[in-house]
């Protein structure tokens, strides 16, 4: 086993307003693709889809948006305070500012405009 995570999904009810949001912090496309026979539509976050973990939002039956359970960290880049700057512009709210988490970098907690709990991780 390469990795012990290999997806992840964020759920999303309002999916083209949520898609902006984290296109406008993370300053990405996300590829879209509806999956009809299941009411699926999804945002795809960059990825290494050879070697790395991949995931998006996702919106149908069951996907219901969240401030409690797992938390997902995603790539804060070089530097965690560039996209965490735009959190707050973007609609959303930082929960957790940029915190140091030792040898191991920098995160930061923030709700998304859905109300989910995310979190972002950089190295400086």
């Amino acid at each position: 086993m390469k990795n012990a995570l290999n997806w992840f999904e964020i759920p999303v009810k309002n999916f083209d307003k949520a898609k902006s949001f984290y296109e406008e912090i993370l300053q990405t496309k996300m590829d879209t693709m509806t999956m009809e026979n299941m009411g699926l539509t999804m945002a795809f976050f960059p990825a290494d889809w050879t070697n790395g973990v991949g995931g998006g939002l996702a919106a149908g039956p069951g996907y219901e948006p969240s401030d409690k359970g797992s938390i997902i960290y995603l790539n804060g880049g070089e530097d965690l305070s560039v996209p965490l700057s735009r959190i707050e512009k973007a609609g959303g709210k930082v929960v957790l500012p940029k915190t140091s988490i030792g040898e191991n970098g920098f995160m930061a907690h923030f709700i998304d405009i859905e109300g989910n709990r995310v979190a972002l991780h950089s190295m400086s």
